[in-house]
C-alpha cells in the first residue's frame, strides 16, 4: 500500500497550466510579429528616403545641365562667329601693292627673279584687265615659290590696271605643323589683315610667305603672326591683333577651303586639288612656279584669248592635301 500522501494536481490545474503556456507562446509570437512589422516599416521608410535622395539628385543634375545649356547658348549669342569682308568667291581683292617682300628669305630659297636680258611679256592696260586668282596656303612651298618669283610683276600689273589680283587663303596643310594648325591660323590672320588693314594685305602676304616655316614644324605663334601683320601697316592695331590672336576667322577659313575643294565658281569644273592654285581668267596655271617669265607668258596669251583650255591643276610640289574640317561661319570666323 502506498504511503505517498502528497496532493496530486487536478484536471483543472493541468488545464490552467496549459492555457498559461499557450498564452506565453502566443505573446512571444505577437512580439515577434510586431517586431517584424516594425522592421518592415523601417525598411520601407529607408527605401522612401533613398528614392527621395535619388530623385532630388536627378533633378539637381538636370537643372545643372539646363543652366549649362542656357549659359552656352547665351555665350554663343553674346559672341557670334565672324565672317571677314570677302570681296568675291571667298577671296580678297588687292587694293594696294605698296611694300612687299619685307621679310628676308633664307639663302637656299632666295626670291627668283626674271633674266634682265629677256624681259617678260606682260598684259597692257589698254586691254581688259586679266583676273588673277591665287589660292594660297601659307605653309605651301609651292605658294611661296610662286609669290616670291612673281611679286614684282604682280605689283606692276596691278598698279598699271592691267590685272586684278585676288587672294583666297586656304588651309590644306593644317595637319602638317605638329598640332599647332599653322596653316589654318595663318589663313585666319590673312583674313584679319584683309578685313582690318586691306591696304597692307599684299605686303603681309609677301612678307608672311617669305618667312614661311618648314612643313612639319610648329610655325609662327598667333602673337608672331600679329607682329608680322602690324609691321606691314594698320590703322587699328588693337583690333587687328585681337582678331589674329583669337583666330577669329578660323571657322570661315575651314568652310572656304571646303568650298574651293568642292569646286571653284566660274572655273569651268576647276577645284582646288593641291596646296596652291593660280587661275587667270578662269584657267589654271600649270607651269613652273618659280619661273615668272613662263607665268607672264601664260597671262599674256590668256588675256589675248589665244590660250586653250588648261587641264585641271595637278597637286602642287608640296603634295596634295585635304582640308582639316569644316565649320560654317556666317557673321562668323
Amino acid at each position: 500500500m502506498s504511503t505517498d500522501d502528497s496532493p496530486r494536481p487536478s484536471e483543472a490545474d493541468s488545464s490552467e497550466v496549459v492555457e498559461t503556456s499557450d498564452v506565453a507562446v502566443q505573446g512571444r509570437r505577437d512580439a515577434v510579429r510586431e517586431k517584424a512589422q516594425q522592421v518592415q516599416v523601417q525598411q520601407s521608410r529607408a527605401r522612401l528616403v533613398r528614392r527621395a535622395v535619388l530623385i532630388t539628385g536627378a533633378v539637381v543634375v538636370v537643372a545643372a545641365v539646363g543652366v549649362a545649356v542656357v549659359w552656352a547658348i547665351g555665350g554663343s549669342a553674346n559672341k557670334p562667329q565672324l565672317s571677314p569682308h570677302v570681296d568675291q568667291q571667298d577671296g580678297f581683292v588687292v587694293t594696294s601693292v605698296a611694300g612687299g617682300s619685307a621679310g628676308s628669305a633664307p639663302d637656299a630659297l632666295a626670291t627668283p627673279t626674271p633674266d634682265a636680258a629677256e624681259p617678260s611679256p606682260a598684259p597692257t592696260s589698254s586691254e581688259a584687265p586679266v583676273a588673277i586668282h591665287v589660292y594660297v596656303d601659307y605653309l605651301s612651298p609651292a605658294a611661296r615659290e610662286w609669290q616670291l618669283a612673281n611679286s614684282t610683276q604682280l605689283k606692276s600689273w596691278v598698279s598699271d590696271g592691267a590685272a586684278t589680283l585676288t587672294y583666297h587663303p586656304v588651309s590644306m596643310l593644317t595637319a602638317k605643323s605638329n598640332g599647332t594648325k599653322y596653316s589654318l591660323r595663318a589663313a585666319s590672320a590673312a583674313a584679319c589683315v584683309a578685313t582690318y588693314a586691306p591696304a597692307s594685305f599684299f605686303s603681309f602676304t609677301d612678307d608672311l610667305l617669305s618667312r614661311q616655316p618648314a612643313v612639319d614644324s610648329d610655325g609662327l605663334s598667333d602673337k608672331q603672326l600679329a607682329d608680322v601683320a602690324l609691321a606691314n601697316g594698320n590703322d587699328d592695331p588693337k583690333t587687328l591683333r585681337d582678331c589674329i590672336e583669337t583666330e577669329a576667322f578660323a571657322s570661315w577659313v575651314k568652310a572656304a577651303t571646303e568650298r574651293a575643294v568642292s569646286g571653284i565658281e566660274g572655273g569651268d569644273g576647276l577645284a582646288l586639288a593641291g596646296t596652291s592654285m593660280i587661275t587667270v581668267n578662269g584657267q589654271a596655271y600649270v607651269g613652273e612656279m618659280t619661273d615668272p617669265a613662263e607665268f607672264s607668258q601664260f597671262v599674256l596669251t590668256t588675256a589675248s584669248g589665244k590660250s586653250s583650255k588648261s587641264p585641271s591643276p595637278s597637286a602642287s610640289p608640296s603634295g596634295s592635301a585635304s582640308p582639316s574640317g569644316s565649320a560654317s561661319p556666317s557673321a562668323t570666323p
